[in-house]
């Protein structure tokens, strides 16, 4: 094929993320710090399965929210080391901590969806928000979330905390969130519909409304799913309610992972319910070789390229970048990685085809002691 024309197709495939993103950003905004007029109270819910490294930090930060009321629930999730004990000494000295028992998990059940549907019949309040045991909240987040759900009416909302980075694969990959659920995701027709396919959230930080939890059927409906960011919104759209993203960089924190190991499993574990699902790996890995990847090859090659396919590659290049700098500004992450973008999308497609292989070879994923076979679809009752 000419180079040129790959120049061409490099810009094209290049150009529609970056639009995508720069018209998203118009939508994926941080909550506005208002004032709530009805101060519904919040239930906090976190799964906990062996996380004493995390759940004291995370729950010392949720308890500096004010601007609410809240209570928050930890479902201790059989954990073998100290999870259980540290809760149980914070709880001892402020009330609004509960800790429960996880009761057995049921055949066919993922263990943080079984959780979190417990700790939702747990829940006391008209909003919940589910975090992971390694997200902490900013002292008003629980306050700026509770005023969003009541000015945009949304059923569901989700938004990406700051991720705390620390080892090469964390910086490379990670970020990628943004650039994925940003560059291919057209916000506004998702405000606009209930269409299952405009699903999307972060599993690390979700806030519902009960009352429509409850008419959905929740985590029972993705019962045996690794994927709750996809899923969950899904769940609530197929019910007819709507779901939206905020922007969440300054209401929580995460770190993922701590290993290069542990992140490609973390990544990998859940892969073929997102972008490695058999019907989309193709068309995704070549929007995102062919405009992430193709440019940089293209520029690599510029003594065959005609000074036309030149300058297409290089503002494909351009193009390709500009999400992710954009990103590293906005979401404060790491400039090295961004830097590192194309490398990065490498990356993240190996992940894929790797966790597919695994999949069609029938070898299930394991993640916090268990092993997940892939997840089908749950019908409705």
């Amino acid at each position: 094929m000419n180079l040129d024309i790959l120049a061409l197709m490099a810009l094209v495939l290049a150009g529609i993320p970056a639009g995508l993103f720069l018209l998203n950003l118009l939508v994926y905004r941080p909550i506005a710090k208002r004032k709530s007029q009805t101060a519904n109270s919040v239930s906090v819910l976190i799964p906990a399965r062996n996380e004493e490294q995390n759940i004291r930090a995370t729950l010392e930060a949720a308890l500096a929210n004010a601007g609410c009321d809240f209570e928050i629930v930890v479902l201790d999730d059989h954990s073998t080391d100290r999870t259980a004990a540290l809760v149980s000494e914070l709880a001892r000295g402020d009330d609004r901590i509960r800790l429960e028992s996880a009761p057995a998990l049921p055949a066919g059940w993922c263990g943080k969806q079984h959780a979190c549907f417990v700790l939702a019949k747990l829940a006391r309040h008209p909003l919940l928000v589910f975090i992971d045991a390694d997200v902490r909240l900013a002292p008003d987040a629980l306050a700026r979330m509770a005023c969003f759900m009541e000015r945009r009416g949304a059923a569901l909302a989700s938004g990406v905390p700051r991720q705390e980075l620390g080892t090469p694969g964390e910086r490379l990959l990670i970020p990628l969130i943004h650039f994925i659920l940003l560059g291919f995701l057209p916000m506004r027709a998702m405000r606009r519909t209930r269409w299952p396919s405009m699903s999307a959230g972060c599993g690390q930080l979700f806030i519902a409304r009960r009352d429509a939890y409850e008419q959905c059927g929740g985590h029972a409906m993705l019962r045996d799913s690794l994927h709750d960011g996809i899923k969950l919104p899904r769940v609530f759209r197929r019910a007819g309610l709507a779901t939206d993203l905020f922007d969440a960089t300054s209401l929580a924190t995460c770190r993922m992972y701590h290993t290069n190991a542990d992140t490609w499993r973390g990544l990998g574990k859940n892969a073929t319910e997102g972008l490695a699902a058999p019907l989309t790996i193709l068309p995704m890995t070549a929007l995102l070789f062919g405009g992430q990847v193709l440019p940089f090859l293209l520029l690599a090659f510029a003594p065959r390229l005609s000074s036309t396919g030149l300058a297409l590659a290089a503002i494909a290049a351009g193009l390709a970048y500009l999400p992710r700098l954009l990103a590293a500004r906005l979401f404060r992450q790491p400039l090295g990685g961004a830097l590192l973008h194309p490398l990065g999308v490498l990356a993240l497609l190996a992940i894929q085809w790797h966790a597919l292989v695994r999949h069609l070879a029938g070898r299930p994923s394991v993640w916090k002691g268990r092993s997940y076979s892939v997840a089908q679809p749950v019908k409705a009752a």
